[in-house]
Protein backbone atom coordinates (compact mmCIF):
# COMPACT_ATOMS: atom_id res chain seq x y z
CA UNK A 1 0.00 0.00 0.00
CA UNK A 2 1.39 3.37 -1.07
CA UNK A 3 0.73 6.94 0.07
CA UNK A 4 -1.59 8.57 -2.50
CA UNK A 5 -0.40 11.69 -4.28
CA UNK A 6 -1.88 15.01 -3.12
CA UNK A 7 -3.92 16.20 -6.13
CA UNK A 8 -4.32 19.70 -4.71
CA UNK A 9 -0.58 20.14 -4.23
CA UNK A 10 0.28 18.73 -7.64
CA UNK A 11 -2.22 21.12 -9.22
CA UNK A 12 -1.08 24.35 -7.57
CA UNK A 13 2.55 23.40 -8.18
CA UNK A 14 1.85 22.94 -11.88
CA UNK A 15 -0.30 26.07 -12.23
CA UNK A 16 -3.75 24.46 -12.42
CA UNK A 17 -6.20 26.65 -10.42
CA UNK A 18 -8.21 24.95 -7.70
CA UNK A 19 -11.77 25.99 -6.82
CA UNK A 20 -12.93 25.32 -3.27
CA UNK A 21 -15.74 25.52 -0.76
CA UNK A 22 -15.68 26.17 3.00
CA UNK A 23 -17.17 23.55 5.36
CA UNK A 24 -18.44 25.06 8.62
CA UNK A 25 -21.51 23.00 9.51
CA UNK A 26 -19.47 20.34 11.37
CA UNK A 27 -21.55 17.58 9.83
CA UNK A 28 -20.47 14.53 7.90
CA UNK A 29 -23.94 14.40 6.35
CA UNK A 30 -23.75 17.99 5.11
CA UNK A 31 -20.23 17.37 3.83
CA UNK A 32 -21.41 14.32 1.90
CA UNK A 33 -24.12 16.45 0.30
CA UNK A 34 -21.55 18.84 -1.22
CA UNK A 35 -18.73 16.34 -1.78
CA UNK A 36 -20.00 15.38 -5.22
CA UNK A 37 -20.35 18.96 -6.46
CA UNK A 38 -17.07 18.87 -8.41
CA UNK A 39 -15.02 21.23 -6.25
CA UNK A 40 -11.26 20.67 -6.26
CA UNK A 41 -10.78 21.24 -2.52
CA UNK A 42 -12.98 21.52 0.54
CA UNK A 43 -11.82 23.41 3.63
CA UNK A 44 -12.84 21.84 6.93
CA UNK A 45 -12.78 24.78 9.31
CA UNK A 46 -12.06 24.44 13.02
CA UNK A 47 -11.25 28.12 13.66
CA UNK A 48 -14.71 29.63 13.18
CA UNK A 49 -17.01 26.62 13.45
CA UNK A 50 -17.97 23.97 16.03
CA UNK A 51 -15.80 21.34 14.34
CA UNK A 52 -13.65 19.23 16.66
CA UNK A 53 -11.28 16.33 16.08
CA UNK A 54 -14.09 13.78 15.88
CA UNK A 55 -16.18 15.75 13.39
CA UNK A 56 -13.09 16.45 11.28
CA UNK A 57 -12.32 12.72 11.24
CA UNK A 58 -15.86 11.90 10.13
CA UNK A 59 -15.65 14.40 7.28
CA UNK A 60 -12.25 13.10 6.17
CA UNK A 61 -13.74 9.61 6.04
CA UNK A 62 -16.69 10.87 3.98
CA UNK A 63 -14.45 12.73 1.55
CA UNK A 64 -12.16 9.75 1.03
CA UNK A 65 -14.80 8.37 -1.36
CA UNK A 66 -14.69 11.48 -3.57
CA UNK A 67 -12.08 13.00 -5.93
CA UNK A 68 -11.69 16.16 -3.86
CA UNK A 69 -8.85 17.20 -1.55
CA UNK A 70 -9.74 18.08 2.05
CA UNK A 71 -7.76 20.88 3.67
CA UNK A 72 -8.19 21.44 7.42
CA UNK A 73 -7.84 24.81 9.11
CA UNK A 74 -6.68 24.34 12.71
CA UNK A 75 -7.90 26.93 15.16
CA UNK A 76 -4.32 27.98 15.88
CA UNK A 77 -0.71 27.27 14.98
CA UNK A 78 -0.55 24.63 17.73
CA UNK A 79 1.86 21.73 17.10
CA UNK A 80 -0.09 19.37 19.36
CA UNK A 81 -3.31 19.94 17.43
CA UNK A 82 -1.44 19.79 14.12
CA UNK A 83 0.02 16.42 15.06
CA UNK A 84 -3.44 15.03 15.80
CA UNK A 85 -4.95 16.40 12.57
CA UNK A 86 -2.13 14.90 10.52
CA UNK A 87 -2.43 11.55 12.28
CA UNK A 88 -6.11 11.29 11.32
CA UNK A 89 -5.14 11.86 7.70
CA UNK A 90 -5.49 15.57 6.86
CA UNK A 91 -3.64 15.93 3.53
CA UNK A 92 -3.18 19.66 4.02
CA UNK A 93 -3.49 22.41 6.62
CA UNK A 94 -4.31 26.11 6.41
CA UNK A 95 -2.67 27.88 9.35
CA UNK A 96 -4.55 30.99 10.50
CA UNK A 97 -3.09 34.36 11.48
CA UNK A 98 0.54 33.81 10.44
CA UNK A 99 2.26 37.10 11.16
CA UNK A 100 5.91 36.54 10.27
CA UNK A 101 8.39 34.22 8.53
CA UNK A 102 9.23 32.82 11.96
CA UNK A 103 5.60 31.83 12.57
CA UNK A 104 5.44 30.30 9.09
CA UNK A 105 8.55 28.31 9.93
CA UNK A 106 6.92 27.01 13.10
CA UNK A 107 3.89 25.94 11.09
CA UNK A 108 6.08 23.97 8.70
CA UNK A 109 8.02 22.41 11.57
CA UNK A 110 4.79 21.16 13.14
CA UNK A 111 4.13 19.13 9.97
CA UNK A 112 7.62 17.60 9.75
CA UNK A 113 9.12 14.68 11.59
CA UNK A 114 12.57 15.09 13.19
CA UNK A 115 15.17 16.04 12.20
CA UNK A 116 13.29 18.48 9.94
CA UNK A 117 10.60 19.42 12.46
CA UNK A 118 8.84 18.54 15.69
CA UNK A 119 5.94 16.27 14.68
CA UNK A 120 5.62 13.35 17.06
CA UNK A 121 5.86 9.86 15.58
CA UNK A 122 3.10 7.27 15.80
CA UNK A 123 3.55 4.05 13.90
CA UNK A 124 -0.08 3.09 13.34
CA UNK A 125 -2.55 5.83 12.36
CA UNK A 126 -5.27 6.47 9.81
CA UNK A 127 -2.80 8.70 7.99
CA UNK A 128 -0.42 5.84 7.21
CA UNK A 129 -3.11 3.28 6.47
CA UNK A 130 -2.70 1.82 9.96
CA UNK A 131 0.95 1.04 9.24
CA UNK A 132 0.24 -0.45 5.80
CA UNK A 133 1.84 2.37 3.75
CA UNK A 134 5.42 1.35 3.12
CA UNK A 135 6.47 4.80 1.84
CA UNK A 136 4.60 7.02 4.32
CA UNK A 137 7.58 8.30 6.29
CA UNK A 138 9.71 8.88 3.19
CA UNK A 139 7.04 10.81 1.21
CA UNK A 140 4.63 12.46 3.62
CA UNK A 141 6.51 15.76 3.82
CA UNK A 142 6.30 16.31 0.05
CA UNK A 143 2.63 15.27 -0.01
CA UNK A 144 1.32 17.47 2.85
CA UNK A 145 0.06 20.90 1.80
CA UNK A 146 1.20 23.66 4.16
CA UNK A 147 -0.76 26.86 3.54
CA UNK A 148 -0.35 29.97 5.67
CA UNK A 149 -2.96 32.67 6.13
CA UNK A 150 -2.02 36.36 6.23
CA UNK A 151 -4.70 38.53 7.82
CA UNK A 152 -3.15 41.86 8.84
CA UNK A 153 -1.16 44.72 7.36
CA UNK A 154 1.84 43.61 9.46
CA UNK A 155 1.79 40.19 7.83
CA UNK A 156 1.22 41.62 4.35
CA UNK A 157 4.30 43.81 4.80
CA UNK A 158 6.33 40.59 5.09
CA UNK A 159 4.30 38.49 2.68
CA UNK A 160 7.12 37.67 0.27
CA UNK A 161 9.39 36.56 3.10
CA UNK A 162 6.54 34.46 4.56
CA UNK A 163 5.83 32.84 1.22
CA UNK A 164 9.50 31.99 0.67
CA UNK A 165 9.84 30.03 3.90
CA UNK A 166 10.96 26.52 2.98
CA UNK A 167 8.04 24.14 3.17
CA UNK A 168 5.31 26.74 2.66
CA UNK A 169 3.23 25.67 -0.34
CA UNK A 170 0.94 28.68 -0.62
CA UNK A 171 -0.19 31.94 0.97
CA UNK A 172 -3.86 32.60 1.67
CA UNK A 173 -5.26 36.11 2.09
CA UNK A 174 -8.05 36.48 4.67
CA UNK A 175 -10.16 39.43 3.44
CA UNK A 176 -12.43 39.59 6.50
CA UNK A 177 -9.59 40.07 8.98
CA UNK A 178 -7.65 42.33 6.64
CA UNK A 179 -10.79 44.47 6.35
CA UNK A 180 -11.03 44.66 10.14
CA UNK A 181 -7.35 45.55 10.43
CA UNK A 182 -7.78 48.56 8.12
CA UNK A 183 -10.94 49.81 9.82
CA UNK A 184 -13.51 48.17 7.53
CA UNK A 185 -14.90 45.47 9.82
CA UNK A 186 -17.59 43.47 8.06
CA UNK A 187 -16.66 44.75 4.60
CA UNK A 188 -14.29 42.15 3.11
CA UNK A 189 -15.34 43.03 -0.45
CA UNK A 190 -14.64 46.75 -0.11
CA UNK A 191 -12.29 47.93 -2.88
CA UNK A 192 -9.93 49.37 -0.26
CA UNK A 193 -9.38 45.85 1.12
CA UNK A 194 -8.43 44.55 -2.30
CA UNK A 195 -6.20 47.55 -2.89
CA UNK A 196 -4.18 46.12 0.00
CA UNK A 197 -4.38 42.47 -1.08
CA UNK A 198 -3.78 42.71 -4.81
CA UNK A 199 -0.25 44.24 -4.81
CA UNK A 200 0.89 41.70 -2.21
CA UNK A 201 -0.67 38.85 -4.18
CA UNK A 202 1.06 40.03 -7.36
CA UNK A 203 4.45 39.92 -5.62
CA UNK A 204 3.84 36.31 -4.64
CA UNK A 205 2.49 35.30 -8.04
CA UNK A 206 5.49 36.87 -9.78
CA UNK A 207 7.76 34.92 -7.42
CA UNK A 208 6.00 31.68 -8.35
CA UNK A 209 4.31 31.25 -4.96
CA UNK A 210 0.70 30.00 -5.10
CA UNK A 211 -1.89 32.41 -3.72
CA UNK A 212 -5.40 31.76 -2.40
CA UNK A 213 -8.38 33.41 -0.75
CA UNK A 214 -12.08 33.07 0.11
CA UNK A 215 -14.76 35.30 -1.43
CA UNK A 216 -18.52 34.88 -1.71
CA UNK A 217 -19.14 36.37 -5.16
CA UNK A 218 -18.61 33.74 -7.88
CA UNK A 219 -17.91 36.36 -10.56
CA UNK A 220 -15.28 37.96 -8.35
CA UNK A 221 -13.83 34.54 -7.56
CA UNK A 222 -13.50 33.80 -11.27
CA UNK A 223 -11.79 37.15 -11.85
CA UNK A 224 -9.24 36.37 -9.14
CA UNK A 225 -8.44 33.06 -10.81
CA UNK A 226 -7.95 34.97 -14.06
CA UNK A 227 -5.54 37.30 -12.22
CA UNK A 228 -3.40 34.35 -11.19
CA UNK A 229 -4.79 33.21 -7.84
CA UNK A 230 -4.11 29.49 -7.54
CA UNK A 231 -6.70 28.32 -5.01
CA UNK A 232 -9.92 30.23 -4.47
CA UNK A 233 -12.87 29.25 -2.29
CA UNK A 234 -16.11 30.76 -3.54
CA UNK A 235 -18.60 30.04 -0.74
CA UNK A 236 -19.43 27.98 2.32
CA UNK A 237 -21.92 25.29 3.26
CA UNK A 238 -23.36 27.48 6.03
CA UNK A 239 -23.87 30.48 3.75
CA UNK A 240 -25.42 28.33 1.02
CA UNK A 241 -27.91 26.92 3.51
CA UNK A 242 -28.76 30.23 5.19
CA UNK A 243 -29.07 32.28 2.01
CA UNK A 244 -30.97 29.50 0.24
CA UNK A 245 -33.45 29.37 3.12
CA UNK A 246 -33.80 33.18 3.06
CA UNK A 247 -34.46 33.16 -0.67
CA UNK A 248 -37.06 30.41 -0.45
CA UNK A 249 -38.88 32.14 2.40
CA UNK A 250 -38.96 35.47 0.57
CA UNK A 251 -40.25 33.80 -2.58
CA UNK A 252 -43.07 32.08 -0.72
CA UNK A 253 -44.08 35.28 1.07
CA UNK A 254 -44.08 37.27 -2.14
Amino acid sequence: MKLPSNRFLASIRSGRPQIGLWLSLASGYATEAVAGADFDWLLIDTEHSPNDLSSVLTQLQVLAAHPVTPIVRPDWNDPVLVKRLLDIGAPGLLFPMVQSPEEAGRAVAATRYPPHGIRGVSGCTRANGFARMSDYFSRIEEETAVLVQVETRAAIAQVLEIGRVEGVDGVFFGPADIAADIGLLGKPSDPAVWDVIRPAARKLIEAGIPVGTLVFDPAFARSLVAEGFSFVACGSDAVLLARGADSLSRTMRG
